[in-house]
């Protein structure tokens, strides 16, 4: 059974709060970079890329960061499939960085642990802050979000799936519970 949580409307509603949230905390936007993990998280970054540049006159650096070699789940991937890496957009510096990391779900944490280890590749960077659109809790390891669009209270069996326009066609975020 699919139930949507969260609207299109209600979608961009929540890009403008946490860019709004992203320039309040921030006094200057001089040493910010946005990165987003792929694949939706990277959309979503981009969206607050655009409306932080809407509302500022300031385009922020971008990267979207590929996850796949940091992840510690691959030993359970099928073996005869090895994982595709594509690397990240933009090879950009991090070093004495503000970073904004933004990711869809927030979960067991898991995926934010590989992509912090992903960014010490690119440099040390001065501060990382999560931006996470849709938080459901159950967390493994010791990671929380500095921006979250939603707190949603799941069972472990529920699944939540946001959705964007470059892969799903659309704007919204669905909660999906067992049958």
């Amino acid at each position: 059974m699919e139930k949507v949580i969260i609207d299109e409307s209600q979608f961009f509603r929540t890009i403008s709060r946490i860019s709004h949230e992203i320039i309040e905390k921030h006094q200057t936007l001089d040493d910010l970079i946005i990165v987003g993990i792929k694949r939706r998280g990277a959309e979503i970054a981009e969206l607050l890329r655009q409306k932080i540049a809407q509302l500022t006159n300031i385009t922020l650096p971008y990267m979207e960061l590929d996850i796949t070699l940091y992840r510690d789940d691959l030993q359970y991937a099928d073996p005869t499939e090895l994982p595709v890496y594509h690397g990240a957009s933009e090879q950009i510096n991090i070093q004495n960085k503000n970073v904004i990391l933004v990711d869809d779900v927030l979960f067991t944490g898991r995926t934010i642990r590989a992509a912090l280890d992903a960014l010490i590749d690119f440099g040390r960077a001065t501060r990382i802050e999560l931006v996470i659109f849709v938080d459901r809790g159950h967390r493994e390891l010791p990671i929380r979000a500095d921006y979250v669009g939603k707190n949603v209270p799941t069972s472990r069996q529920e699944q939540v799936q946001v959705k964007t326009m470059k892969f799903d066609g659309c704007y919204q975020v669905d909660l999906l519970k067992p049958e």
